[in-house]
């Protein structure tokens, strides 16, 4: 079996790496007199200018692709809700209208079809008992 150690160096100067303040000493790592925006600044050093360029102009198409796609896709979208409020919004109301007519023409058939039935009286022959029924009252002339 293998028995493992850690074995520290006291004197600091065993290691090409090693440094004379402790790591363990900062917990964020930023001096007091360093922000975070002043390490991502320094960051810019690392990628070469012409990477830079480029990535900055490949963002710059990409925004203005997308700002001109939402400006069309928001001029489609006003043309279909005007086209729809001033063309669909009056159709809709008047086939509503029209079926309000539809509706009252078949109430009133049904009404001229119930007083016509009312009139005609029963539709059985008269019994024994019954006379027959009078027939309405016709001007001369029909």
């Amino acid at each position: 079996m293998v028995k493992v150690e850690i074995v520290e160096d006291k004197e600091g100067h065993g290691s090409p790496y090693a440094s004379p303040s402790s790591s363990r000493t900062s917990s964020t790592g930023l001096s007091a007199d360093e922000t975070f925006y002043d390490r991502l600044s320094a960051l810019v050093d690392i990628i070469p200018p012409t990477t830079r360029h480029n990535i900055a102009s490949k963002v710059s198409k990409t925004a203005s692709v997308v700002k001109k796609t939402g400006k069309v896709i928001g001029n489609v979208v006003w043309i279909v809700t005007t086209s729809a409020l001033l063309v669909g919004l009056p159709l809709a109301l008047s086939l509503e209208d029209e079926a309000k007519i539809v509706a009252q023409e078949k109430e009133l058939m049904a009404q001229q079809q119930g007083a016509q039935h009312m009139m005609a009286g029963s539709s059985y022959p008269p019994g024994p008992n019954q006379q027959p029924a009078q027939k309405a009252v016709v001007p001369p002339g029909f």
